[in-house]
């Protein structure tokens, strides 16, 4: 139908009637494309704004720039807790020809400065800060260090009265005005103006400044105060802004999280969405789950889900050893596995005295020897001992009737079942959920 690209095309300064869009044009042609979906249901041009639909858009152009240009001093306007769009059109210039017009601007310049000498006025330090500034970016510009370009900075703001565009055009004035950056509406443009900073990469405007690099690069606009790194995943999008959350939390010392909401506001959603993202890191993942809520991640993602209770048909052998990596020593993963051990231990009994703890060690050391296991042994071939292994080693030590006592339950007791058999798990895959609903 082209109604929206036909409405927009009206003569310069020319006040266009609002056209409304018939639903009967759209029935009777049959088609209802895309245009027809985004278009506005009305469109009217006016010198100083666009009255798009139910809203009021404006368009500014930058005018003028300081002479230092500050790091971030744009980052205000990016970070306005509002509703605009900007655009920002950059121009190269070739070296050559800026510099033939550098040539004649420096003698003008520097005519002026001897004119006035010659008639002993005294000196002014505008000219003598021109001519610097300018010897100095020629001189940037011969040894390709820096470059000129045409570049265009277009804001277009949107209310839904008068009154609220013009306080944000207030607002956003009084920012740029505190960095001597000024703006000016784009009057009997405003037409043109927005269809700049519409999101086709065209510069009908046409209003331009010439910016050498190093300013230039002060206006990047991707500049934001959240949490963001170089590295990490996609948390979310900033409400203020709409920057990206990017952030690695195991880049930190102590990358611990913890997740506080209402009941239904996504916390699960938002943890799993973390830890498929996370998986991209070749990240290995531990879940603790007893409502059994990420049994079917940990399958689609080629993890393993197994359960933890009294009549599971699952079991874990505490002594089972792992395989040293190959910038570890055999024997530093058994002292390191024994220390484990003796923690366990601590934990089932319920706390032991310093030489329950000695008993112990001692005791875990026989038993894995029982299984002709020692420092040497490859530990992917060996049969790891049981729990009543250690159980029958500790009846033979001295002093080990209190610990032989409370080891009971595991070996032949309640817990007999789950931990004093082989393992049969086998937590394959980077996601591995357990549910240990039974034990709480």
């Amino acid at each position: 139908m082209g109604l929206f690209s036909n409405m927009l095309g009206g003569k310069k300064g020319e006040e266009t009637p609002v056209v409304p869009i018939l639903p009967q044009q759209i029935y009777e042609t049959g088609v209802l494309e895309l245009r027809d979906v985004i278009a506005p249901s009305a469109l009217k041009i006016a010198p100083q704004e666009i009255n798009l639909g139910e809203k009021i858009v404006r368009t500014f152009f930058v005018i003028s720039y300081p002479r230092f240009l500050n790091e971030n001093w744009f980052a205000p306007i990016i970070n306005l807790s509002k509703v605009f769009d900007i655009s920002i059109f950059i121009h190269p210039i070739e070296t050559s020809k800026i510099l033939r017009q550098f040539q004649k601007k420096v003698a003008e310049v520097q005519s002026q400065i001897h004119s006035r000498e010659d008639k002993g006025l005294v000196r002014d330090p505008v000219l003598d800060t021109a001519y610097q500034d300018l010897e100095s970016l020629r001189d940037n510009l011969q040894q390709a260090q820096e470059r000129i370009f045409d570049v265009g900075l277009y804001i277009s703001i949107y209310g839904n009265s008068d009154s609220e565009v013009d306080k944000v055009e207030s607002q956003m004035k009084s920012i740029l005005d505190s960095k001597l950056v000024y703006v000016k509406p784009a009057l009997f443009q405003q037409q043109q103006g927005y269809m700049s900073v519409l999101p086709i990469g065209t510069d009908i405007l046409s209003v331009h400044s010439k910016l050498n690099s190093t300013p230039l690069s002060s206006i990047f606009p991707f500049v934001s105060f959240d949490l963001t790194s170089d590295r990490g995943v996609l948390y979310g999008i900033n409400r203020h802004n709409a920057s990206l959350i990017l952030f690695d939390r195991f880049s930190l010392e102590n990358y611990n999280s913890i997740s506080f909401a209402t009941s239904g506001a996504g916390k699960s959603y938002a943890t799993k969405l973390e830890i498929l993202r996370t998986l991209m890191f070749d990240t290995e993942v531990l879940v603790i789950d007893p409502e059994r809520e990420y049994e079917y991640m940990a399958e689609a993602t080629g993890g393993r889900y197994f359960n933890i209770s009294l009549s599971s048909e699952h079991h874990i052998n505490p002594f089972d050893l792992p395989i040293a990596r190959e910038d570890e020593a055999p024997s530093d993963v058994l002292r390191s596995h024994i220390v484990n051990l003796v923690g366990l231990f601590r934990i089932m009994m319920g706390g032991i005295t310093p030489e329950e703890d000695s008993i112990i060690d001692r005791a875990i050391t026989e038993t894995y020897a029982l299984k002709d296991i020692t420092v040497e042994s490859n530990f992917a071939e060996v049969e790891p001992p049981l729990l009543s292994d250690f159980e029958l080693v500790l009846a033979g030590m001295e002093g080990g009737e209190s610990l032989l006592t409370r080891l009971t339950k595991y070996t032949r007791g309640t817990w007999a079942g789950f931990i004093n058999q082989p393992t049969n798990v086998a937590a394959h895959g980077r996601v591995s959920s357990i549910n240990r609903r039974m034990l709480i």
